[in-house]
């Protein structure tokens, strides 16, 4: 299939899962027990904020299925998203906007 044998493939899973954990663990672990300073509380209030859109733009701007060109459902389907969340200041009916949008121009198109 791609060169590796399973006991490569589970060696690099395990390994990531270990170097995750410690990752995590070297930053609650070490400091769970004490309080965040305030601005460092209010900083991390925007953290969704700021991964979201970072990972979701790729996806919608340059998608994959269309060779890197725009596409006008994909487009449609986030301005629906944005335009509830705005509007109704709720993620849940961002998220079945955007996907009604997208599963009906797919549907149709």
């Amino acid at each position: 299939m791609s060169g590796y044998s399973n006991a490569e493939i589970w060696f690099v899973i395990l390994a990531l899962g270990v170097g995750t954990f410690l990752l995590r663990w070297s930053f609650l672990g070490t400091a769970g027990s004490r309080p965040v300073p305030a601005w460092a509380a209010r900083w991390l209030r925007y953290t969704a904020v700021a991964v979201l859109p970072a990972l979701v733009a790729p996806l919608v701007m340059w998608p994959q299925a269309t060779a890197g060109s725009p596409d006008p459902i994909r487009l449609a389907s986030a301005a629906a998203t944005v335009a509830a969340g705005l509007l109704t200041r709720s993620t849940l009916w961002a998220i079945i906007a955007g996907g009604a949008v997208l599963g009906t121009g797919f549907w149709l198109g």
